[in-house]
């Protein structure tokens, strides 16, 4: 599973080449999900507008809900600072879980802001060039 983080919603609703084959190939695949927490959708379109229309937009996105419980884990990860709370989101979307036992890879145009052992790729990283 690959996450989108709200910096990469952003560079992928402003043309993003990369990120734009990215999708392309995920819906051509049955292995390949592109995962975007809805907080990040949030952040995403609070800083432009339209942004969230954008992403909605892609066949291949899927879309990770706030429940209760990572509710709380994001909480308590802002106030112990590690970010905003679209950050957090990312960030607890990527640990392994019972339902996704591995860590998934954040693509994210702010590799710096994730902390040590938080799997990240940049999105110029030359990796994703087809």
């Amino acid at each position: 599973m690959i996450i989108l983080d709200s910096s990469a919603l952003a560079a992928l609703a402003d043309g993003h080449e990369r990120l734009h084959r990215l999708v392309d190939s995920a819906l051509r695949s049955p292995f390949q999900h592109l995962l975007v927490p809805v907080l990040c959708l949030v952040e995403a379109e609070v800083k432009d507008e339209g942004t969230a229309h954008a992403i909605l937009s892609l066949p291949s996105v899927e879309f990770e809900p706030l429940d209760a419980s990572t509710a709380v884990m994001v909480a308590t990860m802002v106030r112990d600072g590690f970010g905003g709370q679209d950050l957090a989101h990312v960030i607890a979307t990527s640990l392994p879980t019972p339902v996704r036992p591995l860590q998934h890879l954040i693509l994210t145009a702010r590799p710096g802001l994730y902390p040590p052992g938080i799997h990240t790729v940049d999105i110029e990283d030359p990796r994703l060039a087809p």
